[in-house]
């Protein structure tokens, strides 16, 4: 977990939205990243979006394989590739700032272990606090209601 919070900070430097993954393989990084909307520009590059892509093209063995880190709980998009690229466990720094798409992941066979890890929960609380707007766009909400969908 600490190598998705030191993504979810490299982000946040970056003047980005602090939130960061990592895929682990037989205790071994193999992609890492943090959102990066803000900084490319992207419709799409959540943290767990990042590491996919940073991870490369594998094997469907390796990622089965696989444990995802994130600091937050996933949303639906997230949760999606989780799904497709068979991922079968989840490990989440906090879902208090944002439920994500936890209770699907687990109805798919995915285990997902929540932390409530206090860095977590500081850095989202602090940003969501300073950067609402960014937020709600981040997660799809004009509205500002991040309850998931």
């Amino acid at each position: 977990m600490q190598a998705a919070i030191e993504e979810a900070q490299t982000g946040l430097a970056e003047g980005g939205i602090p939130i960061g993954s990592v895929i682990v393989y037989r205790g071994k990084i193999i992609g890492r990243g943090h959102n990066r909307r803000v900084q490319q520009g992207s419709a799409i590059l959540h943290g767990e979006m990042d590491a996919f892509e940073n991870a490369g093209r594998q094997l469907a063995e390796v990622y089965a394989e696989s444990v995802l880190y994130t600091t937050l709980s996933p949303c639906a998009m997230c949760s999606g590739a989780i799904v497709l690229y068979g991922i079968t466990k989840v490990v989440v720094g906090e879902n208090l700032t944002f439920m994500g798409e936890e209770g699907w992941l687990k109805s798919r066979g995915v285990s997902v272990e929540v932390l409530q890890d206090p860095a977590c929960i500081g850095m989202m609380q602090t940003f969501i606090n300073t950067h609402p707007e960014l937020w709600n766009e981040d997660i799809g909400q004009p509205d500002g209601n991040t309850a998931s969908t």
